[in-house]
């Protein structure tokens, strides 16, 4: 492999620090390693490629691809900064036109410019039936708080068949969070298994219901993505809008 990806920074802001010779053969494993940055669902993800060099330019869609993930869910505002001089040309000519900084300081300045606290929770469960009530619980409790009534009972359906699906399927700790982004509800569950998620068996044998099938009804979108050790699935819900 030619390229390396470094990590650092927490949830607040993220910093993928991308180096070596970019092609083709490499850029599946770059995609994922800046889909793991998302899976942590940090305020903000910068890229740093003041140590990135071209082979290939055609490898750089997989940054177009990390960016519609990152619109998709989990909401979050992707940034890049300081490319050399051809790779700079390369991001910002008409085939992709990102935005680039040129230092890593000024694409804080943005970050910091455009930076809006939205309210999130995360709570770590169990698998044991009595998350499945307590995610229930955490759902509706958040929503009201938010001042999002309308969404009480979707974002604790959802939650509820996310964390039961852990349950039944991954047999791992897991992770609940919440949280609201300008405009919609992210409800997520990671956990220990990198297997993808299941869909639970419907009929009346069938204590769960329709599982996944259920969340793929409610949610505006769904979809699930690898993280360090395992798995983040994640569901959104449109926010209402204001009147």
């Amino acid at each position: 492999m030619t390229i390396r990806c470094e990590v650092s920074g927490d949830t607040a802001a993220l910093v993928a620090t991308v180096s070596g010779r970019l092609r083709l053969t490499d850029a599946t494993t770059l995609r994922d390693h800046l889909l793991k940055c998302l899976a942590e669902q940090p305020d903000a993800l910068l890229v740093d490629l003041s140590g990135l060099h071209l082979d290939q330019p055609l490898a750089l869609s997989i940054f177009t691809v990390v960016l519609r993930q990152a619109a998709r869910w989990p909401g979050v505002p992707v940034v890049f900064c300081a490319p050399p001089p051809e790779t700079r040309r390369h991001l910002t000519g008409p085939c992709r036109r990102l935005v680039v900084f040129d230092s890593r300081a000024a694409a804080r300045a943005h970050l910091h410019d455009e930076r809006r606290v939205m309210p999130s929770l995360r709570e770590d469960l169990l698998p044991v039936s009595g998350s499945v009530r307590h995610a229930r619980d955490l759902a509706t409790d958040a929503c009201l708080r938010w001042d999002l009534p309308g969404l009480v009972a979707p974002a604790s359906l959802i939650a509820n068949e996310l964390v039961a699906n852990v349950i039944d399927h991954a047999h791992t700790m897991m992770t609940l969070r919440m949280s609201v982004r300008q405009r919609h509800l992210s409800i997520a569950v990671q956990d220990g298994s990198a297997a993808p998620p299941v869909a639970a068996a419907t009929g009346p044998e069938h204590l769960r219901g329709r599982g996944l099938l259920l969340v793929n009804e409610l949610a505006n979108t769904w979809g699930h993505l690898p993280s360090n050790g395992g798995k983040v699935v994640w569901a959104t819900l449109d926010l209402p809008r204001s009147s």
